[in-house]
């Protein structure tokens, strides 16, 4: 019987692909650094190139380190509108696409997304990240904000 992280099918060969690609790794590394406009660079590359199950992944992860960047220049609104989109498209991928826990990130952006709408602070929230599939998940809480348990079922 296969460990609770591994998958139950292999991988696809654009998964595969994908996986093998120094500039996912390199995207990945600038994603979880928050150094959103380089990593958006990288993801976007990776995204024109893709065409199959793993673009909407690609799309979802773009999204939200835009809205981190919006967010970080002060477009509150540009910031909300991209994290749930970005949320959106996550919420209809296969959880370990990648080789990511993508429900941890899933929570995560949900949080913050709920911390956007209801205008509170960003500050008490977990910054996004991508954490490989055994990896421990971070908290989710954001105690500061005042933002309780989102309403996103995922």
């Amino acid at each position: 019987m296969p460990e609770p992280h591994e998958r139950p099918i292999p991988l696809d060969l654009e998964e595969q692909g994908l996986m093998a690609d120094p500039r996912l790794a390199e995207a990945m590394a600038q994603f979880n650094a928050g150094e959103w406009y380089a990593c958006h660079d990288g993801f976007e590359a990776l995204w024109h190139e893709t065409a199959g199950a793993m673009r909407p992944v690609l799309q979802g992860i773009l999204q939200i380190a835009v809205a981190e960047l919006h967010h970080e220049r002060g477009n509150r609104r540009g910031a909300t509108i991209l994290m749930g989109e970005g949320l959106g498209r996550l919420a209809r991928v296969d959880a370990n696409a990648l080789g990511l826990e993508l429900e941890t990130l899933r929570q995560t952006a949900a949080m913050r997304l709920r911390a956007l709408q209801d205008n509170g602070s960003l500050d008490g929230c977990p910054t996004p990240r991508l954490v490989a599939t055994g990896g421990q998940q971070p908290s989710v809480d954001c105690p500061q904000s005042g933002a309780g348990p989102s309403h996103w079922s995922i």
